[in-house]
């Protein structure tokens, strides 16, 4: 097989594949989107879980799907529907709304879980391309996927399938999310690890709080700035009013534009000081805190209350520390 047409095979899977999506689409904006809305309308409803389930590569797409759908804010799970026929069954409470996926519809494992939901009167949402099929005649749902060739030129390997599958339950998934109104800070609740859980990080999380603020009043020369400043090892410092409020920084960029007309260390730090200094606030997201840095191209920021009195200080060393980059 030449090179040429090995791109070709990969070319003509991603096209099938996206023809799939389009399809999809298409059909989401007619009667599979109102079967849509009425599935998730019956997931909000509902006190218990979303129990998904099916069988070879729609058991893997479900494992993903009862993932995002835990990680965004609707409480799932997977249940492997040949493990449900030996005991796992007890899982499945009259509470719950069981999502089962199955390209063909009849997939033998999933009859014990079909007949298990219709006995104990438990919703059924199914994600087939077949209405007419065991799974389909049964569901209180039916999100009939339409029928598109798989990318396997030998149309047996499920790939446009899978791939229409997932967007389905990512379709489902993120509109519970918004239906919710599932936040960045829930978000972090579920996400407390790696760079996705450091840059849902709040600046309280990581600013230097107490004694390790820098700041001098608004009577100090520029010699004790400095002094502040080498101390706390941050590379600025900030400028007080009498009530505490940070009206200004002295940072180095600062030190070396006052220096460029000879080194006077007893200048008021007023007469070199940046006024109305960049800061943020102790909720603001770590990565937010990023963007902000680098737009500004500051190293350093001030975490203010809202009467401008700084209870914090981070510097871009704690972003990275945290993993936020």
């Amino acid at each position: 097989m030449t090179d040429d047409l090995r791109r070709e095979a990969m070319v003509r899977t991603i096209s099938l594949e996206v023809a799939g999506l389009l399809e999809l689409r298409l059909s989401l904006e007619g009667a599979l989107g109102d079967k849509a809305i009425e599935a998730v309308s019956l997931i909000l409803a509902g006190s218990g879980r979303v129990i998904v389930t099916g069988m070879g590569k729609s058991g893997h797409v479900g494992h993903k799907i009862a993932s995002t759908l835990a990680s965004t804010g609707t409480p799932a799970t997977f249940v492997h529907p040949a493990e449900a026929s030996h005991g796992d069954l007890g899982m499945i409470t009259r509470q719950d709304v069981v999502l089962a996926l199955s390209w063909s519809g009849e997939a033998p494992e999933l009859v014990d879980v079909i007949a298990y939901s219709r006995r104990f009167d438990v919703p059924l949402i199914a994600i087939t391309s077949r209405p007419e099929s065991a799974l389909g005649g049964a569901a209180n749902i039916l999100l009939a996927l339409p029928r598109m060739p798989e990318a396997c030129p030998n149309g047996l390997a499920p790939t446009t399938s899978t791939t229409m599958q997932l967007a389905m339950g990512d379709a489902l998934a993120i509109c519970l999310l918004q239906a919710r109104g599932f936040s960045p800070a829930d978000f972090r609740s579920f996400h407390p690890g790696g760079k996705l859980g450091a840059q849902l990080k709040r600046a309280r999380d990581l600013m230097h709080g107490g004694g390790e603020i820098p700041s001098v009043t608004l009577s100090a020369t520029l010699s004790e700035a400095i002094v502040e400043m080498t101390s706390r090892r941050f590379g600025i410092t900030g400028v007080v009013d009498p009530e505490g409020r940070l009206v200004g920084v002295l940072t180095d960029g600062d030190l070396r534009r006052a220096f460029q007309g000879g080194l006077n260390l007893n200048l008021a730090v007023t007469q070199v000081m940046t006024r109305a200094p960049r800061t943020t606030s102790p909720q603001a997201l770590a990565a937010d805190l990023l963007g902000l840095m680098n737009e500004h191209s500051i190293t350093s920021v001030f975490v203010v209350e809202a009467d401008h009195r700084p209870v914090g200080i981070l510097h871009l060393h704690d972003l990275l520390r945290a993993g936020v980059v």
